[in-house]
């Protein structure tokens, strides 16, 4: 399947980093909340299935990454796409806040057991 290109835009009254295609649709996006000033916890990624599979969701997390670094903040990404993206993307480790891993959270390693 073919890329779809996005780009990313920071929507704050949703809570959200999201993908926006060139006619302006939002496939997919990423939501967070503020546990402390300057921290982001990514918590969840999501695109609509008729784009799954056409890159959206790693543009989403790359997007992420722009957006916090931007911020001059940090991220603690609770959301598996987010922590994979950046365990991946060696210059995205600065970011994160401190007491955050991109090792697999037990919980989810319960439910794929």
């Amino acid at each position: 399947m073919a890329r779809t290109e996005v780009t990313t835009r920071h929507n704050p009254e949703q809570t959200r980093v999201e993908a926006v295609l060139a006619s302006g649709e939002v496939p997919g996006f990423s939501e967070y909340d503020r546990p402390a000033e300057g921290v982001y916890r990514f918590f969840h990624t999501e695109v609509d299935d008729e784009y799954a599979g056409q890159g959206i969701a790693k543009q989403i997390a790359a997007g992420v990454v722009e957006f916090v670094r931007g911020e001059g903040a940090r991220i603690i990404p609770k959301c598996s796409f987010v922590r994979a993206y950046m365990r991946k993307h060696e210059e995205t480790h600065d970011l994160l806040a401190p007491g955050a891993t991109l090792e697999p959270d037990p919980e989810e390693q319960e439910k794929s057991a």
